[in-house]
């Protein structure tokens, strides 16, 4: 990856002529033509400043932390919610809005990575979740209407021939693989290097790892944590297709499955080059290999059918979550017939006490009901006004920056050059990410935690709540080159 040394003049621009392979046409991606560099000396002094306004200004959150770790770890629900010195802690949300404990009225553009796509408290599925709550139930652990009509909805949706429920996206993916194993008996794993799927054992290779822990780009060496048991699990980088035909004409034999984001959202946002996906299918087809697409993160956000019919190549299995369930815990893995009748014939055991229960089917509905093409293709919209907007910010303070957007969701990356994989991820500006993330909560606008910011426009933000984040990115650039 092509970048320019942090520490020159940065009074003197330069001009970002390397040409990268494209992106696929149904992305979208946005390069500076011309940048200078920061002034890193600057960017620090506004990392402290921040921080020391962010202390001053939640004390009640700060307070809630102190009580919080006494009885969970971190003082939170899960370790993703964790940032020194504390998190914020939100006690409601409304639309596109949360208020913190401390009187504080933030934009949300977390939106549960994508949980809360239809917004919060959305009338549809309040309504929808309390009719099941009053009149008919939360829990019959036995076949129920509610679960048929919306498997039929789903693979209808989705392209699907079976889906069966569960209850987190780590579920689903743990399904998958099972499913492809019981499918080809065969036990090893490809999955992409930095990728982030749940908590299963063989996808905890690799996730984020440090880069000496990890070997040459060329030929990368899986990271396993300690606490793993992770079976055999093959690392390759996310955009080379020679790297993974290597690897399948060495271990293809073995391998049961390959598990990929069709778009990578973890490392905020990275892009598939163009016919890199189909080039995916196609050794995954050659080699008798399982191919599963993850799109808890991508699902409806990318579009009203998914990432995989948005970009126009189809797994075998598709995992989802999130974006389905309007903020209940709900997800699914299906796919293909003849992959999935191994829970039909007793290969691969499916079992699960609060799979398709009708409270989380209720508030399916809702969402099924909400994201038409209209609905979703309106909130792109928007989204790409404010991607549009930003890009004019980049361009006339000539940032070292670019934007991505993929559906309803974007962000702001900082480097002048793409990122097409983990270790392009690696090199980018995590100091002025940093400052960035920060200055956007001390403005009342939340995006995840982290260094790979990303928002999401849900069917209830607006116009007026992304001129906000416009607004704010404009002020920033401004304080970077004062």
């Amino acid at each position: 990856m092509t970048t320019t040394d942090a520490t020159s003049d940065s009074a003197t621009s330069h001009t970002n002529t390397p040409t990268w392979p494209s992106h696929d046409p149904a992305t979208r991606r946005c390069l500076p033509t011309t940048f200078r560099p920061v002034d890193h000396d600057r960017v620090a002094s506004l990392v402290a400043s921040e921080w020391e306004r962010f202390a001053k200004t939640t004390p009640g959150s700060a307070e809630h932390n102190v009580r919080a770790r006494r009885t969970l770890p971190l003082g939170v629900t899960s370790s993703f919610q964790h940032w020194d010195p504390h998190p914020i802690s939100v006690q409601s949300a409304e639309g596109a809005w949360i208020a913190d404990v401390d009187g504080r009225r933030l934009l949300d553009l977390s939106m549960g990575f994508g949980a809360m796509l239809v917004g919060h408290l959305n009338p549809v599925v309040v309504e929808h979740v309390t009719r099941a709550l009053e009149e008919v139930g939360t829990l019959f652990v036995t076949p129920s209407p509610q679960a048929t009509d919306m498997s039929e909805r789903f693979c209808a949706r989705f392209g699907l021939d079976l889906v069966r429920f569960t209850n987190s996206g780590t579920e689903s993916l743990m399904y998958a693989i099972r499913a492809a194993r019981a499918y080809t008996q065969r036990k090893a794993i490809v999955k992409i290097e930095g990728g982030y799927h749940g908590g299963y054992d063989p996808l905890q290779v690799s996730v984020k790892p440090a880069l000496a822990d990890i070997g040459p780009a060329d030929a990368p060496v899986g990271d396993v944590p300690f606490d793993v048991e992770a079976g055999t699990v093959h690392v390759v980088a996310y955009n080379d297709l020679a790297m993974l035909e290597r690897i399948l004409a060495e271990h293809g034999r073995d391998v049961a499955a390959m598990v990929v984001e069709p778009v990578i959202e973890n490392l905020a946002i990275v892009l598939p080059d163009e016919g890199y996906l189909a080039g995916v299918r196609a050794l995954c087809d050659q080699h008798g290999v399982v191919l599963i697409f993850d799109e808890v993160k991508t699902g409806l956000t990318a579009g009203h059918a998914g990432a995989a019919q948005r970009l126009g190549v189809q797994p075998d299995l598709i995992t989802l979550a999130k974006s389905i369930g309007g903020g209940l815990p709900l997800a699914a893995f299906g796919g293909k017939r003849e992959v999935m009748e191994v829970v039909v014939d007793g290969r691969m055991a499916h079992f699960g006490t609060y799979n398709g229960n009708p409270l989380v089917m209720a508030a399916a509905l809702a969402v099924d009901e909400l994201c038409t093409p209209d609905a979703l293709a309106a909130a792109e919209e928007i989204n790409v006004r404010a991607l549009d907007a930003i890009d004019d910010v980049i361009k006339q303070y000539e940032l070292p920056a670019h934007t991505v957007g993929m559906g309803v969701k974007g962000c702001v990356t900082w480097s002048p050059s793409p990122v097409r994989n983990y270790r392009d991820y690696k090199a980018t500006d995590f100091a002025t990410a940093e400052l960035s993330w920060l200055w956007g909560v001390n403005r009342n606008i939340l995006t995840p935690p982290g260094l790979d910011e990303q928002w999401l426009v849900s069917l209830m933000h607006t116009d007026a709540d992304m001129d906000l984040l416009v607004h704010d990115f404009t002020a920033l650039a401004k304080a970077l080159r004062d």
